[in-house]
């Protein structure tokens, strides 16, 4: 009986442990997260570049990482390049969709902002290899879980001030001014914690090389180089653009050297460039000694840059403890229109423009949720508050801004409300009238957060 009695008692308790199991198992559910990374080389040949352009100082990529969840399949690429205007970027879309069948909505394309590729760089076959990273990286998904961090970097300084001479609006550190230091971090690793992918988000203009006259990643190409580095190659590591508008590297005196001796060679023949600066380094002589010696620096800046940038970016990746491998996966994607204006003047900054009403400016949003990470996106190049405010306002803990993605906005510089009262370079040359861009910004990508709320996954 005794005996009856214990086996009858062992069959319930395992009874409840399988039950228990089994709960928990319902409450846990299987990893359903899967994610590839590739990169392609996009560099230029030789005799394809344009005066100024003489020479290659780094190569540039496109990079992507593919996530799919089961249901859904998005996509994030990071381009060396300055900018892609909408024409362009859709084209990229169209070519990226058919050859992976992600659809467009999905996908949220980001230049670098480099200021050391070639404006206006385009055609099929550079278009094309900026596409086939997504479907190399698609070709590679595997079994993935994705987590999120922060960080902080002091590499970017806001960079308009009042000239101490003038007491005019001018470039320079302005170490008061708004800035967000913020490192934002997207890890991918398998399963075994193995690195796939990271993607990471800073403020800060790719400006550092502007004057080489040779193509260059700047530092967003470094930073991302030395991160590979750090892993062997293994992993593939995208730089996302933040809402850089207001924001430079914090130490950029080479260029403010280069920039005095260009308006002293001009000023020899009669012409003055001191408040409209000609792109590149048009009028330097690079046999002088001098110029040899600013641009030696900033060749050395340029890594070092990477490397401090690339440290904080390892720092967030080891500190990272929570990861999910069946996060929901949603996507979109919006269009707002702006008031614009025509500038009827010139000059780069310290005077207020005279403007005409121009047609409405339209802008293009974007949002990719990873489960509680939110990738906000801007195809324009955004003022630092801007960000700050979407981030405060956010339903999301895990909120950033991609900007210049799927597009270069007709729009110049977007700036917040309060900017417009001064006369900086990038207000007086915005086409945007005061007053409007900030919270269509910030309402617009603040909708579509709630709205993928609603959505059931």
């Amino acid at each position: 009986m005794k005996k009856l009695l214990k086996n009858k008692i062992k069959l319930l308790v395992i009874g409840l442990i399988n039950a228990v199991n089994l709960v928990v198992a319902q409450s846990t559910p299987p990893a359903s997260l899967s994610v590839g990374a590739a990169k392609v080389d996009i560099i230029p040949a030789l005799n394809e570049l344009k005066k100024p352009y003489y020479g290659i100082n780094d190569n540039i990529y496109s990079r992507a990482v593919v996530v799919n969840n089961g249901n859904s399949t998005v996509a994030l690429v990071s381009v060396d390049i300055g900018g892609i205007n909408d024409e362009m970027a859709d084209r990229i879309l169209t070519k990226i969709t058919a050859t992976s069948g992600i659809p467009a909505r999905n996908i949220l394309i980001t230049a670098t902002h480099t200021h050391s590729v070639p404006f206006g760089i385009s055609g099929d076959v550079f278009e094309s290899k900026i596409a086939s990273a997504v479907k190399l990286a698609k070709d590679k998904l595997q079994s993935a879980r994705v987590g999120y961090g922060e960080g902080v970097s002091y590499i970017n300084v806001n960079r308009n001030i009042i000239d101490p001479d003038t007491r005019r609006w001018w470039e320079g550190p302005n170490y008061d001014g708004p800035s967000d230091k913020t490192v934002a971090v997207v890890t991918f690793e398998t399963l075994a914690g193995k690195p796939i992918a990271i993607y990471y988000n800073y403020a800060m203009h790719g400006v550092i090389a502007g004057m080489f006259d040779q193509v260059s990643g700047d530092v967003p190409g470094a930073t991302s180089r030395y991160l590979e580095n750090n892993f062997d190659d293994e992993a593939v590591v995208l730089w996302s653009t933040g809402a850089c508008g207001d924001q430079n590297p914090i130490y950029y005196q080479q260029t403010y050297d280069l920039r005095e001796i260009r308006v002293k060679e001009y000023a020899k023949r009669g012409i003055d460039i001191s408040n409209k600066m000609p792109p590149g380094g048009e009028g330097l002589d690079r046999k002088d000694p001098k110029v040899i010696k600013l641009m030696e620096q900033q060749k050395q800046m340029l890594l070092s840059m990477g490397q401090l940038l690339g440290e904080e970016v390892l720092h967030v990746v080891r500190n990272t403890k929570r990861k999910t491998s069946n996060p929901v996966i949603q996507a979109d994607q919006r269009m707002i229109t702006c008031p614009g204006r025509k500038r009827l003047d010139e000059g780069r900054a310290g005077y207020a423009g005279t403007y005409a009403d121009a047609d409405s400016i339209p802008l293009r949003l974007g949002l990719i949720r990873l489960g509680d990470i939110a990738l906000t996106a801007v195809n324009g190049e955004v003022f630092n508050p801007i960000s700050t405010r979407l981030k405060k306002e956010s339903p999301f803990a895990n909120t950033l801004m991609t900007t210049l993605t799927n597009g270069y906005a007709r729009s110049g510089y977007i700036p917040h409300d309060a900017a417009f009262g001064t006369y900086t370079f990038e207000v007086v040359s915005s086409r945007l009238k005061p007053g409007f861009a900030e919270t269509a910004i910030v309402n617009g990508l603040l909708d579509m957060m709630y709205a993928s709320l609603q959505v059931k996954p």
